[in-house]
């Protein structure tokens, strides 16, 4: 699950407006803001990414929302993710190649895999 932070902006004329449409919306959870200044901070939960920025989609749609930027994301699943990658030796190899001179830096082009390069 990951969960991430959002500020939203406003006039401040419409931040009660704003605030309510968060908390009555299902998408996040209000948790503080500024009137005065139009800010509010909300928090989203999600399955993945993809739920997350569908969910932050929603509220920079939402009536009256000038901007809503995510400020902070957390994933549980990283911390496994970054476990495999330090006990993959595919791409320390691969690099270690290229930095010892068995391989020519200039002849690796790049598609967003180094472990479909060799």
């Amino acid at each position: 699950m990951n969960i991430s932070s959002i500020v939203i902006q406003c006039q401040p004329r419409h931040y009660e407006e704003v605030k309510q449409w968060c908390e009555e919306s299902g998408i996040c959870e209000y948790h503080f803001g500024d009137p005065e200044r139009g800010k509010i901070v909300v928090t989203i939960e999600g399955a993945d990414v993809n739920e997350e920025v569908a969910k932050m989609m929603k509220i920079q749609a939402a009536p009256h929302v000038i901007v809503a930027d995510m400020m902070m994301s957390y994933q549980e699943d990283l911390d496994e993710a970054v476990r495999e990658l330090e006990q993959s030796d595919e791409v320390p190899d691969l690099l270690k190649r290229v930095t010892e001179e068995e391989i020519d830096p200039k002849s690796v082009i790049y598609h967003g895999d180094l472990r479909k390069k060799l």
